[in-house]
Parts: structure tokens; sequence; C-alpha cells
């Protein structure tokens, strides 16, 4: 993507932020350094994303960058410093990299990352919170923490449910890079596109799922939390029954059914 102009984006220093017909677009802007993340950035993200997770005009969050790189990991210059803290500042450090793509993963909006360019170590964890990852072909990726002397502790529940354990136990050991076919292979992205058909494939996943229950979709991604890896007992049986009878049973499930029924636009559409 271009690097992107906002009228919303005033309160940030490394983000912008805009929001047009219920997609509200946060744009790493850090292009000059290819969108490394330092603690100002992180707390704009979390400043950002728990902001918009709780705005009833907001429906579907696009996570893109500015200029050539999506995310370099992390920036040079905070790593320096960090050389220096204690072990006591090292953890308050990585605490809130870690809450930031808590913060991110468990937004109940859905999230789209649209990877326009190159993506390594601690954006792999950006990618990865996502609900949904669009890349250029020319993107690569790499988890390139090992060649540093580092792990890619705070991002590793990520992306390991998002490339699966037996790919990560190759790309953590190796730090490798590969490219978009094979992270499409591997399943941490969903599409991968031509440059100038980025946009398009973003645009139009996003006219989707504007369309959708707002509510259904927060139960939905709950569900997906919930759901995926966790053994079938009769606990869990028992919780997806009750989640489906809330969901009837809630204003938008009654409304969304009728309006099924009798052939017109549910009002969440209806009252654009």
């Amino acid at each position: 993507m271009k690097e992107a102009k906002s009228k919303n984006s005033n309160n940030y220093k490394s983000l912008l932020v805009d929001i047009k017909q219920h997609v509200a677009t946060v744009t790493l802007n850090r292009p000059k350094i290819r969108n490394a993340f330092n603690d100002e950035m992180i707390a704009e993200l979390t400043e950002a994303f728990t902001t918009l997770g709780v705005d009833d005009e907001v429906r579907v969050i696009v996570l893109a960058a500015a200029g050539k790189a999506f995310c370099a990991g992390a920036d040079l210059n905070w790593m320096r410093a960090m050389a220096d803290y204690s072990y006591e500042e090292n953890l308050a450090d990585a605490d809130k990299l870690a809450q930031m793509l808590k913060t991110i993963y468990e937004c109940s909006k859905p999230t789209i990352a649209a990877i326009q360019g190159d993506v390594y170590a601690g954006g792999m964890g950006l990618v990865a919170v996502c609900d949904v990852a669009i890349a250029v072909k020319i993107a690569n990726f790499c988890l390139s923490e090992v060649r540093l002397g580092l792990a890619p502790a705070t991002i590793s529940p990520y992306v390991i449910r998002a490339m699966g354990a037996r790919a990560a136990q190759r790309y953590f050991l190796s730090a490798e890079v590969f490219d978009a076919k094979k992270a499409r292979q591997l399943g941490f992205i969903h599409e991968r596109v031509s440059e100038e058909w980025l946009d398009d494939e973003v645009t139009t996943l996003c006219a989707k799922m504007v369309k959708n229950s707002p509510d259904a979709v927060k139960t939905c991604k709950q569900l997906l939390h919930d759901v995926a890896g966790a053994p079938i007992t009769d606990e869990l049986i028992a919780d997806t029954v009750k989640g489906i009878a809330d969901i009837r049973a809630s204003t938008q499930g009654k409304e969304g059914v009728q309006a099924f029924l009798q052939k017109r636009k549910p009002d969440w559409l209806t009252a654009d």
C-alpha cells in the first residue's frame, strides 16, 4: 500500500487510523525504518485496537503498513536501549509487547492483515494475531530471532497457531527466509496476490464482513478461541449447545432469521 494520509491520525505518532464505511484501517507509519516497532508504537497499537474494538461504528479492522516493508520487527535503537535493561525491566518491556499482541488477538472485530512487503521477527506476530492475512506475492517472511541470540517467545503462541507446530519447529530454529507462496502453503497467510490487487482483495473481503451481524461475528471470534485445539468433551459440547441457544435468542439472532424468512435486509444493514 502507498504511504497513507488520514484526518483521524492526529492522536498517534507511529500510526495512521482512518474509519470509512464501517472499516477502520490502522496503518503502521514508520516507513523509513521498515515499520520496526518500539515502545511507542506498541502502546499506540494497544490503544488503537482497544478503542476500535468497542466502537460500534467499526465492524472490520485492517492492519496495513506504509512503505516497502510491512514490519521488520523491533527498532534497532529500541533494542540498543534494551541491552542495558535489568531483568525486571526486560520483563516489564516484554509484557507490554505481549499485551499488545493479546489485545489484537482478542479484539471483538474481525481483523485483516494487508501485507504489502516483508515481515520479519516480531512482525510475524502482528500477522499471526490477525484473523485473516493477505500478502503480495513479493513479500518475504522470516523468524530471524535466533540469528541474534534471541527467541520468538512472546509471538510464539500466535505464530505456532497460525503456521502449525511442525512448520514452526523448522522456521524458529533455522531463521530461513520463506516467500509468500510458502507462507500460503503453511496456512500462515490466506491469500497471495499481485501488488496491484492487494487493496482490491482487502476491500472485497471487508465489504463481505461488514454485512454480517456484529454480535454474531463477536460470538464467532470467541467460539474460535474457545474451541480450536480443545478436546471434545461433554463440557465443550454443553458450551456449544448453550452458545447456539444464546445467539438464537439474541436480538440480532432473531432479527437475522426473520429478515431471511421475510426476504429483507436485517436492521444492522438498513440502519446505515
